[in-house]
């Protein structure tokens, strides 16, 4: 499996109304230290892919820049809000709160109940 392949596995594991940072989405994926790696697999994420994308921030709970502009980066912040992720003040999401944790199995992804077929065939 490629690196990328690694990552996007890791950012379909984030649940809704939670968020990971790349350097989150780049360890778990055993690749400590590549966070702007991350990014650009984001980036070179196809359109058509089931990958919730809108779910990875920076390291300072901040929506990052984008290259196609202002837009992109409203339509995550609006992605996120839709899922109950709060911002302050200062367009910062609060980590402490927000932030997925792996190990905690509350935070585990729900399955659909396309998974819950696929998982009895």
């Amino acid at each position: 499996m490629g690196t990328y392949a690694r990552f996007y596995d890791v950012v379909r594991r984030v649940p809704p109304g939670r968020v990971a940072t790349y350097g989150q989405v780049a360890s778990e994926a055993g690749s400590f230290g590549h966070a702007r790696q991350v990014g650009y697999a984001l980036a070179a994420c196809p359109d058509d892919a089931d990958i919730p994308w809108h779910r990875i921030v920076n390291a300072r709970g901040e929506v990052s820049r984008r290259s196609g502009g202002r837009a992109f980066e409203r339509i995550q912040r609006v992605l996120l809000e839709a899922e109950g992720v709060a911002f302050d003040d200062r367009g910062r999401i609060d980590l402490r709160r927000f932030r997925w944790d792996p190990d905690d199995p509350d935070q585990a992804p729900s399955r659909t109940r396309k998974d819950s077929r696929a998982a009895r065939k």
